[in-house]
């Protein structure tokens, strides 16, 4: 018997009936489904929720995404120690990473049966917070990690080093470490370049600077880019893939590099990035 892990998007009660389809389907391929707890909590209380952290353990041979790129990054954290190909199914809004509609959920996992798909290799970054000369915590992270300023509406002081070389101290309201993954996320709000997913980068972009010339920066991929900061204690945060979050104290370093780990996206056909910018932003529109 094969085993599926399903990852839902929470709040969203259309989930019910889709959930059911889904079990049902995956039952008649002679699939084991595993339900993280979110997925669960729309079936009744007749089906046991495994934790997402402990969800690998298990060894799935798939993982499906029910929801939207916030649901997939932490769905791709917690197998990130894990070659399991992960399908993201889009029921938000924009979806870069999950990118299949409803409507093709059925058609991807036949293509995923047949062996016809396509799985796309996505580095994620390590990150490493430093504080008083050791490690404080440290993550994988596959968009992004943002160190800001917290609720008050003043600049920070970030002093920035690539490879142990200074770079600047930046005043501005934070610094986006992105891999190309990320680079359509929080790196675009903040005019950072799109980065295709397949270049071996990394990029760091200020936000909001309080000096126009300090630009975003593409550094190679097996760089480390390490930011430290100067300014305003206890009111900066580092932020992993948006959804993790730990308030910095003065002087912590914030240290990262492209990770050991990867993630392993399942397509059913390679569409590419230009693809989905077309699709997502309208390129080419009038």
């Amino acid at each position: 018997m094969f085993k599926a892990a399903i990852v839902s998007k929470p709040q969203k009660p259309e989930l019910a009936s889709i959930l059911r389809e889904l079990v049902a389907w995956l039952e008649s391929h002679g699939y084991i489904p595993i339900f993280d707890p979110s997925s669960a909590a729309y079936l009744g209380d007749s089906v046991p929720p495994t934790p997402r952290e402990e969800m690998a353990q298990q060894h799935p041979n798939l993982v499906i995404v029910l929801g939207g790129d916030g649901t997939l990054l932490a769905a791709a954290r917690a197998f990130a120690h894990s070659p399991t190909p992960i399908i993201g199914v889009n029921l938000g809004s924009l979806g870069f990473l999950t990118e299949i509609p409803l409507s093709d959920l059925y058609t991807t996992l036949d293509a995923w049966c047949d062996n016809c798909a396509s799985i796309e290799v996505r580095d994620m970054m390590h990150t490493e917070l430093i504080r008083e000369g050791q490690v404080f915590k440290h993550w994988d992270a596959l968009n992004d990690i943002v160190v800001s300023k917290g609720a008050i509406a003043r600049m920070s002081e970030f002093t920035v080093e690539i490879d142990k070389q200074f770079v600047a101290t930046m005043r501005a309201d934070g610094v986006i470490i992105s891999t190309p993954t990320g680079s359509t996320a929080y790196n675009l709000a903040a005019a950072g370049p799109i980065v295709m997913p397949s270049v071996n980068a990394l990029v760091v972009t200020p936000i909001c600077p309080h000096l126009l010339t300090i630009r975003p920066i593409v550094v190679p991929g097996d760089a480390e880019v390490n930011i430290r900061v100067e300014g305003v204690p206890n009111l900066t945060y580092l932020t992993v893939d948006g959804q993790e979050a730990v308030e910095l104290q003065l002087g912590d370093e914030v240290h990262c590099r492209r990770s050991d780990h990867s993630v392993r996206l399942l397509r059913p056909r390679r569409n590419g990035l230009f693809s989905v910018l077309r699709n997502k932003l309208k390129w080419g529109e009038r």
